[in-house]
């Protein structure tokens, strides 16, 4: 049986290998636009300094009244607002010895692409979990501004009727939210209690893929009023006051998060131990990444660490609203933040 040698084992051609593999869920919030790179925060931390936080400007909108130009109206001019915006790298580690992938190696498949495919989905979910916890982490913000964010970024459903979803559901928490801005909203993350109401009202369309022997099955990906949705049920669950289970659908919109894949500077070796079991090969695997949130400040308050734990993130003493850190702050307008969120019940 194959085995990993470490003697000749090749991380860049590995970390090709892991590249290549479809990582649905991230491609589709890729193709969403719900992620987007930022060359400022790559550049903040490719330096040589190794930084892992950083407080980056973000410029306000031009706003101010306009003047009368009539002749006589002196023309006033304002200046724009500058922002602070937190941002954090990510850092992820995990490792397995050899044995752990020998098990799941199929006759005639390539040992490599097999391992490959289960260290890209493996970070698939670690990458979707630590979204979760910002997510959640940002809607636990504190103060009156935050707390109007929470609020009007919030579409529960839960006392109204049957609390479930319903083809208006979607439109009106999006609007809610973003108000003329809400166009601006293309992918929507459920579990599957959800997606099986919006099915059962003939809401929900699934993609299909065609494998390579012709057999076209339906994927864990569908749309919903034309918004793509992931359907996964790592999505938060809670107990109602009836007893009853709890859903929240996550909505994000173009350029809700920006994302940059840092790296390590060691993200894939081996190391072998000559003294366990005779002889065992094990795979380091390490990745450095940054989900920014677009218009919300990663502030740092409670982290122990240079990489912020999954816990840490939830924190919502850790997140504000972007301002401009003036005595009187003056935030961003939170309906240009495509994130929200539907909170709704499951079966009747």
């Amino acid at each position: 049986m194959a085995k990993f040698e470490s003697k000749s084992f090749n991380p860049q051609a590995f970390g090709a290998y892991v590249e290549r593999i479809p990582q649905l869920k991230k491609n589709e919030l890729v193709k969403s636009k719900a992620l987007r790179g930022n060359a400022e925060i790559r550049n903040a931390f490719s330096s040589q300094t190794g930084t892992a936080y950083a407080i980056l400007p973000m410029y306000g909108l031009l706003d101010g009244d306009v003047l009368n130009y009539d002749g006589q109206t002196d023309i006033i001019a304002t200046d724009t607002t500058t922002y602070e915006r937190g941002v954090v790298v990510v850092g992820r580690a995990k490792a397995w010895i050899e044995t752990d992938f020998a098990e799941d190696i199929t006759a005639g498949a390539g040992f490599m692409d097999s391992v490959a495919q289960q260290v890209a989905e493996y970070f698939d979910e670690v990458d979707q979990n630590t979204l979760l916890a910002i997510l959640e982490g940002i809607y636990s913000m504190t103060g009156t501004e935050n707390e109007e964010f929470v609020k009007e970024h919030t579409y529960d459903i839960t006392k109204e009727g049957d609390g479930i979803v319903e083809p208006a559901t979607l439109n009106k928490a999006i609007q809610k939210a973003g108000g003329d801005n809400k166009n601006k909203f293309t992918l929507a993350i459920m579990h599957s209690e959800v997606a099986t109401n919006l099915e059962n009202l003939n809401l929900l369309a699934y993609l299909k893929q065609t494998d390579a022997m012709g057999i076209q099955r339906d994927l864990t990906l569908a749309t919903w009023n034309g918004r793509s949705v992931i359907i996964d049920d790592g999505m938060p669950v809670t107990e109602g006051d009836d007893g009853k289970s709890v859903y929240t659908t996550y909505i994000l919109g173009q350029g809700a998060f920006d994302y940059e894949n840092i790296g390590a500077k060691v993200p894939y070796e081996m190391g072998r131990n000559p003294a366990v079991k005779g002889g065992q090969d094990t795979l380091y695997v390490r990745q450095r990444k940054c989900f920014a949130p677009f218009g919300i400040s990663y502030l740092k308050k409670n982290q122990e660490t240079l990489s912020p734990t999954d816990q840490e993130l939830k924190d919502g003493q850790n997140w504000c609203l972007v301002n401009d850190g003036g005595e009187e702050p003056k935030y961003i307008n939170h309906k240009s933040i495509p994130i929200a969120r539907i909170i709704s019940k499951g079966r009747l």
